[in-house]
């Protein structure tokens, strides 16, 4: 599995925490030194079914001076909000842990990140 981590949010180092804790195999990705792609941003959404919309972080500065509180959240729009990611990996909601069977997780929640330790 990877998990795409800031090393200084909190939520990132307990979840970083919990995979040691739990003995699990993982890769680190320090996504504001190395940002998703699109197409690896489109990747990760489809396995969150989630929308981009739904990762961003809509306080942070950048989004407040792009204005994305007030983008339209329609089909039509993901490739402005994906560019917009892709751009500002600031703005990606962390952490996100993909996991070896398909699926990902915001792991922001106790139970969302339980989803993905090993048995």
């Amino acid at each position: 599995m990877e998990i795409w981590i800031n090393p200084r949010c909190s939520k990132c180092r307990t979840a970083l925490g919990e995979l040691d804790a739990a003995g699990a195999e993982y890769t680190v990705r320090r996504y504001l030194d190395e940002p998703p792609t699109g197409a690896e941003l489109e990747d990760v959404l489809a396995r969150l079914d989630l929308d981009p919309w739904h990762i961003t972080r809509l306080d942070e500065p950048a989004a407040k001076e792009l204005g994305m509180k007030d983008w339209p959240r329609e089909e039509a729009d993901r490739g402005r909000w994906l560019a917009a990611l892709a751009e500002h990996p600031i703005l990606i909601q962390r952490p996100i842990i993909t996991a070896d069977d398909g699926h990902a997780v915001v792991a922001r929640t106790p139970e969302a990140l339980r989803s993905v330790l090993p048995g």
